[in-house]
């Protein structure tokens, strides 16, 4: 089992469930760890290494605070790339929608297609978001269950860490929010002096947590239950760390 150590100067591990005012856990989910942790090898096939294990540990209190944002949303559609150039976007209202289509046909143009667009119209308005800010967290990482072939992410991880020469990856390094990048990521000790708040499994902890995220709609997101644990900042049993496993696994 490998520890990671990851401070983040601001972050928001967004509530799954979070609507008009977007909350934030208060640390990051194991999907969204594993993503970072994909992230920072350079793989792009989230499938890669699914059966890992991955728990993250609070190493402190971070500050919370409250910032006002424009948040991109799914309320309207781009229905068309004229032959002209120019992108019409309508609402998803019926009436509006079979209005355009008239309109498309009376022009002579082909058949229209719908496409998701977001931060356009209705698509961008301002919400509450919570932050944190100073995140210094631990994340245990362990293979031994991985069902795919090839070097493990524990290895490959190992080795960002030690020889990150040997990495191939693009983009900048971020946990969540494309925007929220990571300042520091090393390898950790065993502290068994000093604790942590750790999320361990728990068939009826107070906290729900993905480790599986559908991002087209939520249909296919799958979570975990479990609790935050004052814990030795050693390796904890192995069997108490969320599982990365989609639906159909």
């Amino acid at each position: 089992m490998l520890g990671i150590h990851v401070t983040v100067p601001v972050a928001c591990f967004r509530k799954g469930l979070a609507r008009e005012y977007l909350e934030t856990e208060p640390l990051p989910p194991p999907s969204t760890c594993y993503g970072f942790l994909l992230s920072l090898v350079g793989e792009e096939d989230r499938r890669r290494h699914v059966g890992a294990r991955v728990g993250p540990v609070l190493l402190n209190q971070p500050s919370r605070s409250v910032v006002l944002r424009t948040v991109w949303r799914a309320k309207e559609k781009i229905y068309y790339k004229a032959p002209d150039g120019k992108v019409y976007i309508v609402p998803t209202a019926p009436k509006k929608r079979k209005e355009f289509l008239q309109w498309a046909e009376e022009q002579g143009w082909p058949k229209p297609e719908f496409h998701p667009v977001p931060g356009v119209g209705s698509n961008a308005r301002p919400d509450f978001q919570q932050l944190l800010t100073q995140v210094e967290l631990l994340i245990w990482l362990d293979s031994s269950e991985e069902i795919t072939k090839g070097p493990p992410l524990e290895q490959r991880v190992r080795t960002a860490l030690e020889t990150p020469e040997q990495i191939h990856r693009f983009g900048g390094l971020s946990l969540g929010e494309s925007t929220h990048l990571v300042d520091e990521v090393k390898p950790f000790s065993p502290q068994p002096n000093k604790k942590g708040k750790a999320f361990l499994l728990q068939s009826q902890g107070p906290i729900t947590l993905p480790v599986w995220v559908d991002h087209v709609g939520s249909r296919n997101t799958r979570y975990v239950t479990g609790i935050l644990d004052s814990h030795p900042l050693v390796p904890p049993d192995r069997s108490r760390l969320p599982q990365i496993l989609p639906p159909d696994s």
